[in-house]
């Protein structure tokens, strides 16, 4: 049986390949540490054979610091919140 991967689940893959190779990888962590934005810093994971996006980038950032669900990433990803009173999807 052949499974598809969504594009989600391969850019997290991607994502997490790319963590790992810095916490292996001292050269690359450094260039990565002296790239000017974040624009520079997915080209040069793009250049080193990683298909991950800013986008991919800041879900994971704000995943990391903020502790969201990936739900709640989706939900701030689309542009939608919820009221804080009775938790309905508004628009």
């Amino acid at each position: 049986m052949i499974y598809a991967l969504s594009p989600l689940a391969m850019s997290e893959k991607q994502l997490s390949a790319l963590l790992s190779k810095l916490n292996d990888d001292a050269g690359l962590r450094e260039k990565i540490k002296d790239v000017a934005d974040l624009d520079a810093a997915v080209a040069m994971a793009q250049e080193a054979g990683f298909d991950v996006s800013k986008a991919d980038w800041l879900k994971h950032q704000a995943k990391q610091s903020m502790g969201l669900s990936d739900e709640e990433l989706e939900g701030v990803a689309g542009g939608k919140f919820t009221d804080g009173c009775t938790g309905a999807i508004c628009n």
